[in-house]
């Protein structure tokens, strides 16, 4: 599971950043630019409803279970998810706490 958690984080990393890299080359930190285009319509405002909720509890989630299990370097998860997504920070958390789990065994 170590790797199948490592590799979601990874490419969880690259396929976002690859939709918002382009789109940042092309209008720069541009803000107020970001907000219009991510609430432009009815289905992105959904989207990004769902996304917010389930980063919030994800967060709620690896400080408590963090806390709970001492997980080392969660704190890199927090800032995954903060950064680019669920789509990181889940599986990377995931991958954290995994690994903690594997060398307390051996």
């Amino acid at each position: 599971m170590l790797m199948f958690y490592l590799g979601l984080a990874i490419i969880g990393t690259i396929v976002p950043y690859a939709a918002f890299i382009p789109w940042l080359l092309q209008n720069g930190v541009d803000i107020t630019q970001f907000f219009i285009e991510a609430i432009a319509n009815p289905i992105s405002i959904f989207a990004w409803l769902d996304v917010i909720i389930a980063a919030v509890a994800l967060l709620g989630f690896i400080v408590h279970d963090g806390e709970k299990n001492q997980v080392k370097w969660r704190f890199v998860a927090i800032a995954g998810t903060l950064s680019v997504g669920v789509s990181c920070g889940l599986p990377l958390y995931l991958y954290l706490r995994e690994k903690q789990r594997c060398v307390k065994s051996i």
